[in-house]
């Protein structure tokens, strides 16, 4: 667990680098509900971290998180350990890119979502509601089987990585046509 020497910070909304307010009460409110119940403090850090990220509203690495806070909120060593904190309390949820980059998203609900991750933008875009439910009975289904093995702490993480249509077509727009051969 993390201790921090922050005083209480109450929450409102803050400013994020990228000029907006983030202002959700009813997350924040979750959030720290679920650190007091940890017996962790509700700092200003922690506050700052848990609003950039529902402001940001879907995965993003810790630095892009860092970059939503205002310069005076908290260094980045203590987003490091505050997701950590974080991740542990089931707060946040975190997945990959291909290449191996860690991403954050807030999970208050204690649903996972599901994304496909473009390989050649690095775009995140959720799957759709309908083929959610499916991967999450059939992935229920796999953890129910796997307790009744025996097995305890059960969890899973699925991530699916393609190059999206997007950008086959700005490439396919950007690729010249083929130089003509001289006829023999």
């Amino acid at each position: 667990m993390i201790a921090s020497t922050q005083t209480n910070h109450p929450m409102t909304g803050v400013q994020t680098n990228s000029g907006g307010i983030v202002n959700a009460p009813r997350q924040i409110e979750t959030a720290t509900a679920r650190l007091k119940a940890a017996g962790l403090r509700i700092t200003q850090p922690r506050i700052a971290i848990l609003e950039a990220m529902i402001a940001f509203g879907q995965p993003a690495s810790i630095e892009q998180i860092h970059g939503e806070l205002s310069e005076d909120s908290c260094d980045l060593v203590t987003v490091y350990r505050c997701l950590a904190v974080f991740e542990e309390l089931g707060l946040v949820r975190r997945s990959f890119f291909h290449n191996g980059t860690s991403l954050y998203e807030i999970n208050l609900a204690g649903t996972n979502r599901y994304h496909v991750i473009c390989k050649a933008s690095n775009r995140v875009q959720e799957i759709d509601a309908e083929t959610a439910a499916e991967l999450r009975a059939a992935v229920g289904r796999i953890e129910e089987m796997l307790k009744a093995r025996g097995y305890t702490d059960v969890s899973h993480m699925v991530e699916f990585f393609g190059v999206s249509p997007q950008v086959l077509r700005s490439a396919a727009e950007l690729t010249p046509p083929p130089f003509p051969m001289p006829p023999r």
